[in-house]
């Protein structure tokens, strides 16, 4: 069984900056990628960010040069910076794991809530 836990989200100035953290739990996390997604009011949840086991990252258009991805295999932690922060980047911001070879089935966190003022 895996279980996300999120951290660090809160209330910003435009402009400002966050690091959202992502501790997992279970023994097959190491091996797989690991994903940021965030669901802005009345909004789908799309893809934010996702990093590889080899840390090989993708960043949304609407974040990149702004956001970046990491992780800590040894702690079973990613991390999420955010820089320039926007309005629009208002969501509650969700980590996941996918299902891969090494998981049966997607795993979510329970989100944490950015807000930006204006």
């Amino acid at each position: 069984q895996v279980q996300l836990v999120e951290s660090g989200g809160g209330l910003v100035q435009a402009g400002g900056s966050l690091r959202l953290s992502c501790a997992a739990s279970g023994s097959i996390v190491s091996f797989t990628d690991m994903a940021w997604y965030r669901q802005g009011p009345g909004k789908q949840r799309d893809v934010v960010a996702i990093i590889s086991v080899t840390d090989r990252t993708y960043l949304a258009d609407s974040v990149k040069g702004r956001f970046t991805i990491s992780r800590d295999n040894a702690k079973k932690t990613a991390y999420l910076q955010m820089n320039s922060l926007k309005p629009e980047d208002t969501a509650v911001y969700y980590c996941k794991i996918p299902k891969s070879w090494a998981n049966p089935r997607d795993y979510w966190g329970q989100g944490t809530q950015v807000t930006v003022s204006s």
